[in-house]
């Protein structure tokens, strides 16, 4: 944290990581904007341009997202094979899911560790509305940006580690849990749902 920072590799590198992760890939776009937050309080980068960059690169990356989930995201979660019951089921979860409550849960979504990555893919393979995404969609991206680059800009560079290892640890405590309770369910062998594409966009 105590290194000088190009702002011409910075802010690509966060711009890149941060799209990458709203789009879909488990990689740790949040921790990026955590440090560039802290690199901000350094004096290494402005904390504004930390703020734009990552507001813009969560919302198109949301975006390409929603329109990957909407183009074969469905198919891909209903196909058969391996926790294939645990799939069809999370899609019928997300289906009524998305149906009562899709504008809050894209925006808070993007506040939470494991479901960021795919909350912008649920919403399309759900087919939710895109004007109601999208609305919801940058309103939470830049929500987002401005209170975690924010809050480790306050945090000043030693704090900024510390947040660091605490979302890391926490992204791994949650990715853990999610796979031993998939593995569950699929050794549980429940019955699973008929899930049928939805007969009209999603509010």
């Amino acid at each position: 944290m105590f290194i000088d920072v190009d702002p011409s590799l910075g802010y690509p590198a966060l711009a890149a990581l941060v799209f990458g992760e709203s789009a879909g890939l488990p990689i740790p776009g949040e921790t990026a904007l955590i440090v560039s937050g802290g690199l901000a309080a350094a004096g290494h980068l402005a904390l504004p341009l930390v703020i734009l960059v990552a507001g813009l690169a969560a919302t198109t990356g949301d975006m390409l997202g929603y329109w990957i989930g909407r183009r074969g995201g469905r198919k891909l979660l209903l196909r058969d094979g391996r926790f294939s019951v645990h799939r069809r089921n999370a899609v019928a979860r997300a289906d009524r899911y998305f149906e009562r409550y899709g504008i809050i849960t894209v925006f808070f979504a993007r506040f939470v560790p494991g479901v960021r990555v795919v909350g912008a893919l649920a919403a399309g393979a759900t087919h939710m509305r895109w004007r109601s995404f999208a609305i919801a969609n940058v309103l939470g991206c830049f929500t987002w940006a401005t209170a975690v680059a924010s809050f480790a800009y306050l945090a000043g560079p030693e704090g900024t580690i510390v947040l660091v290892v605490l979302g890391l640890t926490a992204a791994a405590v949650g990715f853990a849990l999610t796979m031993l309770n998939a593995r569950r369910e699929a050794q549980a062998e429940p019955a699973a749902v008929t899930v049928e594409p939805p007969a009209r966009e999603l509010a």
